[in-house]
């Protein structure tokens, strides 16, 4: 009796103690696995045997197994089991689940696998970027958010960034700190350019941001951040940075801010940032951690980005004064997070570091991360390839010694501004990362990433990064890509081999920051220059690759990349076209250029009818998430206003920044500017650019009836053009 007692009470305390501290005792894994798998495949979910195993050395592992038809995957996270059974489904079952759309033959039993285990060399796996949340997601409903938490689950995601809502929270604490609530929303952007705003490069801009608004975006990360936890990740929550709006600097005129310049914008529209030894930075930043956990839970990880791509306010020739700033910013960043929450970790963008890499040498980092202790922070080397292709330096973490002892992810950012031609150095995605883990001088680098400004772009390179996130070891592209394209296509015929083999050499050999085509900046950009690489043996590759049309045409993902590369193929040649207009039109032989733009403008409007049946190439998708997040004809106009400004206009001087190759923007947008161009109304471009972008937008375009006949009929058209 006196046992049986003793067993009562044990367990009444252990359920106390649960309750006390928000833990329920070891986390159930399986079950919030198999509803991620059952979304992809549903009640044939049923048929797999899932088993808890334990990490390996503290790594999540996973083992896969199926014999005499019965499957059974074994993981010691949530993730680990849902990335496991992308394996296995890629592997064994020759299927496919993307962006996209999915590719699967009809399997009535589970394929035999012989046994497999793996364990990640990562305690995380990262993904997003702050300028995901303007290039992608700004619109976004729950039922898309919820498609890509279960994206990031079936590919090991553990670290997702997660700042939806920042501003609800941000308005909260400068109300505390006796600002309106019209001195508060002036301060915000609209929100296809929050991203900008949450890292202090601009403010007010399309805004304001309406009641509606907030609210709607506190219930959305709500279901964000409860998926994500639900599913063992450990999202990023944004944090103080420092940046005020501007009616509480003009309240505190005693305080010596500094307006900081960002994107060629004007004064009114860039940043007030407090001096680090204000002591408002502290309580603000505490507020804000507070007021974030009170509403969404206690969370670890917090991002604060106080110099995204701006220069510290401080005299150039001042190297003391510089450095002793950096170290009291890098103490107050970190004191105003661990003030709301004394057990979170600082977490930062190291894009700066190698973006302004003259201004961030070693003694400027040092002094940044002098005062915070290395348990205390960590630091995402955002972008590992562009030192190779763009800055011309040793990859930052090299530079700066594997960060001086602070915990670091090594990082990608295979995209710029959501831009979707072909791009992206595979074999650099395949091999860099497992170089940087074997390194004697990696210090402390404990995850992997990558970081897209745009997803729905190149899937290829982000089924890729997902492996090496699960590997210490470069990744064999010869036998990796057969894989790849039996899972996509259901098939790897030889003149795909020779296809992909020419991808490889030339459009996935490189990665280029602005692939665009001319027609789509009207006149060759002199401050961003346009680079795509459409040469003779990309273009061979995509004949190629239209080879397998008749016996791949019931494949949806060989449909989606043959309407994709037929489309480039064709704007290729287009583009030889529009240069020779041109150059006849700066000799004065306006007819003659006339004659070239009209040859373009007809290949293009085919191009617009292609893509018009690709699941993600479309204008339509864009302007309908951001029209049905407002709740009124006037918000909804607002909205789209916002959505469509940020992939043409943009903004300051970053006009075709964010180019897209969409069907509807091609022939609404991009056709019509070269018209203007090539006629007397050519001063009156940006006026006209203004109105497009505050007209309601309506699709007019009629797709192909066959697009996959079109594709392959289009490109033997056009073949010739430009060969001569």
């Amino acid at each position: 009796m006196r046992s049986f007692f003793l067993t009562c009470f044990f367990i009444v305390w252990v359920f106390f103690i649960s309750a006390c501290t928000g833990t329920s005792g070891p986390a159930d894994i399986i079950t919030p696995a198999k509803k991620v798998i059952e979304r992809q495949i549903g009640d044939r979910v049923n048929g797999i045997s899932f088993q808890q195993i334990d990490p390996v050395n503290g790594k999540e592992t996973f083992e896969i197994e199926a014999k005499e038809g019965e499957l059974t995957l074994r993981g010691s996270s949530v993730v680990a089991l849902c990335y496991a059974f992308h394996i296995y489904q890629r592997e064994a079952c020759h299927a496919m689940t993307t962006w996209g759309g999915k590719y699967s033959e009809s399997i009535t039993s589970w394929p035999d696998y012989s046994l497999k285990k793996q364990t990640t060399p990562y305690e995380y796996r990262y993904f997003l970027n702050v300028c995901t949340y303007g290039y992608t997601t700004p619109y976004w409903d729950w039922a898309r958010w919820e498609k890509e938490i279960d994206w990031m689950a079936l590919r090991g995601v553990n670290m997702p960034l997660a700042t939806v809502a920042s501003e609800a929270i941000a308005e909260r604490v400068w109300l505390q700190m006796g600002l309106t609530k019209e001195e508060i929303r002036e301060f915000f952007t609209a929100p296809a350019h929050l991203p900008w705003h949450r890292m202090g490069n601009l403010n007010t801009w399309d805004g304001p941001l309406s009641d509606e608004w907030q609210e709607g975006q506190i219930q959305l990360q709500h279901q964000i951040i409860n998926r994500m936890r639900e599913l063992g990740m450990s999202p990023i929550a944004p944090a103080f940075a420092g940046f005020v709006p501007m009616a509480f600097a003009e309240k505190h005129p005693d305080i010596k801010f500094k307006h900081l310049k960002w994107g060629g914008f004007d004064d009114k529209f860039n940043a007030y940032v407090l001096p680090p030894d204000s002591p408002f930075f502290e309580e603000i930043g505490k507020r804000f951690v507070k007021e974030w956990e009170k509403e969404f839970g206690k969370n670890t990880y917090y991002l604060s980005d106080s110099f995204n791509e701006m220069e510290l306010p401080v005299a150039k020739d001042d190297v003391e004064g510089k450095h002793k700033l950096l170290a009291q910013y890098g103490e107050s960043i970190y004191r105003s997070i661990t003030a709301g929450n004394p057990d979170a970790i600082w977490v930062t963008q190291g894009w700066t570091f190698g973006y302004q890499h003259s201004f961030w040498d070693k003694a400027s980092l040092q002094a940044l991360l002098s005062h915070v202790p290395d348990d205390k922070m960590i630091i995402i080397d955002l972008g590992n390839d562009y030192p190779k292709w763009v800055w011309g330096t040793e990859q930052t973490w090299k530079v700066h010694d594997g960060f001086y002892g602070k915990k670091w992810i090594f990082s990608y950012v295979p995209n710029f501004g959501g831009k979707t031609p072909m791009t992206g150095d595979l074999q650099m995605y395949a091999s860099s990362s497992a170089e940087a883990l074997q390194s004697e001088s990696h210090g402390n680098l404990i995850g992997f990433g990558s970081a897209p400004e745009g997803l729905e772009n190149n899937e290829v390179v982000y089924e890729l990064l997902a492996d090496m996130g699960w590997t210490d070891q470069a990744i064999d592209l010869d036998k990796w890509m057969p894989s790849y394209c039996m899972a996509r296509y259901g098939a790897y015929p030889e003149t795909m081999k020779d296809a992909w083999d020419l991808f490889r050499k030339t459009a996935y050999s490189s990665l280029y920051s602005y692939p665009r085509f001319t027609w789509q900046t009207v006149i060759p950009d002199k401050r961003r220059i346009s680079k795509i690489d459409v040469s003779d043996d990309f273009l061979h590759g995509v004949e190629l690759f239209l080879n397998s049309a008749d016996s791949l045409k019931n494949s949806k993902l060989y449909v989606n990349d043959a309407i994709e590369f037929a489309s480039y193929y064709i704007a290729a040649k287009a583009d030889k076209l529009y240069g020779k207009a041109l150059a006849e039109d700066t000799v004065g032989r306006s007819a003659v250029a006339q004659q070239y733009l009209n040859q373009t403008i007809d290949m293009l409007l085919n191009v617009d009818k292609l893509l018009a049946s690709h699941p993600l190439y479309r204008l339509e998708e864009w302007v309908n998430f951001a029209r049905n997040s407002g709740t009124t004809p006037a918000e909804k106009d607002a909205y789209e206003i916002n959505a469509k400004r940020l992939i043409t206009t943009w903004g300051g001087f970053q006009e075709d920044y964010a180019a897209r190759f969409w069907s509807g923007l091609i022939k609404d947008y991009y056709i019509p500017r070269l018209k203007i161009y090539f006629s007397k109304q050519r001063g009156s471009l940006d006026n006209w650019e203004e109105e497009w972008i505050n007209t309601p937008w309506i699709n007019t375009t009629v797709p192909f009836d066959n697009p996959l006949d079109m594709a392959v009929e289009l490109v033997q058209e056009v073949k010739e053009i430009g060969t001569e």
